[in-house]
């Protein structure tokens, strides 16, 4: 086993960073989730919601994120294994990007429950 290195853990970092940006600029959902990610902050801040809310928009931001991270990374793995068309990887694709669906949604149920109750006065 490799000993432990700062240097390479600021490499992976750089990886890491270079993956968000570039399923940033390639994928059309990932600008959208951006988009709604900086609207949800913005109303957070202009609401001036509590800390235990911004807690649960943190969480429901991450995991959108993480769910469209994974879904983009599966996405380019299944079009390097099977170029050519496929009804399994077609499946497959639809599938991780339903896991997206089922978070976003799942996120958007959660900002109304957020959001709802300071909208109201």
């Amino acid at each position: 086993m490799k000993p432990f290195s700062i240097a390479d853990r600021l490499r992976s970092l750089r990886h890491a960073a270079r993956g968000v940006v570039l399923m940033a600029r390639t994928q059309h959902n990932a600008r959208i989730h951006l988009v709604a990610t900086l609207l949800a902050v913005a109303l957070g801040w202009w609401l001036r919601i509590s800390p235990a809310d911004w807690r649960w928009l943190v969480l429901a931001i991450a995991l959108v994120w993480a769910a469209e991270a994974m879904n983009t990374a599966f996405e380019y793995l299944c079009n390097v294994v099977s170029p050519q068309f496929s009804p399994m990887v077609r499946n497959a694709k639809d599938i991780g990007a339903g896991a997206v669906l089922i978070c976003s949604a799942g996120a958007a149920v959660l900002g109304a429950m957020v959001f709802l109750p300071y909208l109201r006065g």
